[in-house]
C-alpha cells in the first residue's frame, strides 16, 4: 500500500498495529474463557445493551437467575453460589466488553483513513471490518449452542470463531506490512511451500479447538504415548477415517498431536531447502519460525502432561499467536519481490 504522506502512512501503521494486539488480546481472554468454562454465564446477546456491566447486587442476582435456565447450570454447576458465578460473568463480560471496544475502534479510524486517503487505497480495511462484525454473529452462534441441549458450546462453532479471530489477526498483520515494509526481500524460496506450511498451521488451530471445546486435553496425560500405546486403546484405527473422528475426544487428541509431527517435518524440509541454497536473506526468519514452532510444541507436551492446566494451556495458546505471525510475514516475504 504506497502512501505519499509519511505523517499519514505513520497514523495507518500505528492504527492497524494497536489493532492487531487488541485483537491478540481478545484471542487470549477467549482462551481463558473457554478454560475457565465461563462462556455460558451470559444467556443473551445483549448488542448493545450489555456494554454497560452489573451496577449492583440486583442486576447481578438477574444474570444468574437466567444462567440457572441452562443445562449447564441444571447438570453440572447446580451448587453454584453467587459469588462462584460472578467469576465465570466476569471473563465472559471482558470477553465481549473487548469486542465491543474492537468494533469501535477499528470503525472510527476507519472513516477517518477512508476520507484522508480515499476508499480505493483503504477498501482492503473494509473487508477486516466486515469480518470483525461477522464475528460477533458467529460468537452469538457459538454461545447459543450450549443454551439447550448442552452443557458446553459446539467445537465445531468454538473452532470456527476461533479460525476467523486468527484470519481477522492474519489479515490486520499483512496490511501493517504492506503498508511498512518499502523494500521487498526477493523470493527465494517458492511462496507455495510457506502458504502451504500456513494453511496446514490454521488446519491445526482449527483441531486445537476441538481439543479446547471437548475438553480433550484433560485424558490421556502422557507423552510421547497415548497411555501404554502409540494409538488411544478406546478406538480402532479405522474409526480415525471417519468423519465422527473429530466428535471423540481421544481421537482428536492423537490428530492434534501427529498433526504437530507432519508440521515440524514440513518446517524441516523448508529448513534445509532454505540452508542449502544459500538463501541468507531468509536465515533470520526461519529460524525464528523454528524457535517459535519448537516451544509450541513443548507447551502442548506441558498442557497433555498437566492435564490442561489452566495458566499453561493460556500460554500454549499465546504461542500459537507468535507461530501464526511469523507465519505470515515469512509467507509475506516470499511473496514480494523486488
Amino acid at each position: 500500500m504506497y502512501i505519499e504522506n509519511k505523517l499519514i502512512k505513520k497514523q495507518l501503521s500505528i492504527w492497524i498495529l494497536f489493532m492487531f494486539f487488541l485483537v491478540s488480546m481478545i484471542i487470549i481472554i477467549g482462551g481463558l474463557t473457554r478454560l475457565t468454562d465461563s462462556g455460558l454465564s451470559i444467556t443473551e446477546w445483549e448488542l448493545f445493551k450489555g456494554f454497560i456491566p452489573p451496577l449492583n447486587h440486583k442486576q447481578m442476582e438477574l444474570y444468574f437467575e437466567l444462567y440457572k435456565q441452562i443445562p449447564e447450570f441444571k447438570l453440572q454447576n447446580f451448587s453454584m453460589s453467587l459469588s462462584e458465578f460472578k467469576v465465570i460473568f466476569w471473563w465472559e463480560w471482558s470477553h465481549r466488553f473487548i469486542a465491543r471496544i474492537i468494533g469501535i475502534l477499528y470503525l472510527i479510524p476507519l472513516i477517518y483513513f477512508t476520507y484522508i486517503l480515499g476508499f480505493k487505497k483503504v477498501k482492503y480495511l473494509y473487508l477486516i471490518f466486515f469480518l470483525i462484525c461477522f464475528q460477533g454473529f458467529i460468537g452469538w452462534f457459538m454461545v447459543s449452542s450450549g443454551l439447550e441441549n448442552r452443557v458446553d458450546v459446539s467445537h465445531f462453532r468454538l473452532s470456527i470463531h476461533l479460525l476467523f479471530a486468527f484470519l481477522i489477526l492474519s489479515l490486520l498483520l499483512w496490511n501493517y506490512l504492506n503498508v511498512r515494509v518499502e523494500k521487498n526481500i526477493s523470493i527465494k524460496l517458492n511462496p507455495l511451500l510457506p502458504l502451504s506450511f500456513l494453511i496446514i498451521i490454521f488446519f491445526q488451530i482449527i483441531i486445537g479447538a476441538f481439543v479446547s471445546g471437548m475438553d480433550a486435553g484433560k485424558i490421556y496425560n502422557s507423552w510421547p504415548l497415548m497411555g501404554n500405546s502409540y494409538f488411544p486403546d478406546d478406538n480402532n484405527f479405522k474409526d480415525l477415517f471417519k468423519l465422527s473422528a473429530f466428535s471423540d475426544p481421544s481421537l482428536v487428541q492423537f490428530i492434534h498431536r501427529n498433526l504437530a509431527y507432519v508440521i515440524s517435518i514440513f518446517y524441516l524440509s523448508m529448513f534445509i531447502i532454505i540452508y542449502k541454497k544459500n538463501m541468507s536473506n531468509l536465515y533470520k526468519t526461519i529460524n525464528n519460525l523454528g524457535i517459535i514452532l519448537i516451544s509450541q510444541i513443548f507447551l502442548g507436551i506441558l498442557t497433555v502432561i498437566y492435564g490442561a492446566q489452566i495458566y499453561i494451556a493460556s500460554v500454549h495458546q499465546i504461542s500459537s499467536i507468535f507461530l501464526v505471525s511469523t507465519c505470515i510475514y515469512f509467507y509475506y516475504i516470499n511473496t514480494r519481490s523486488n
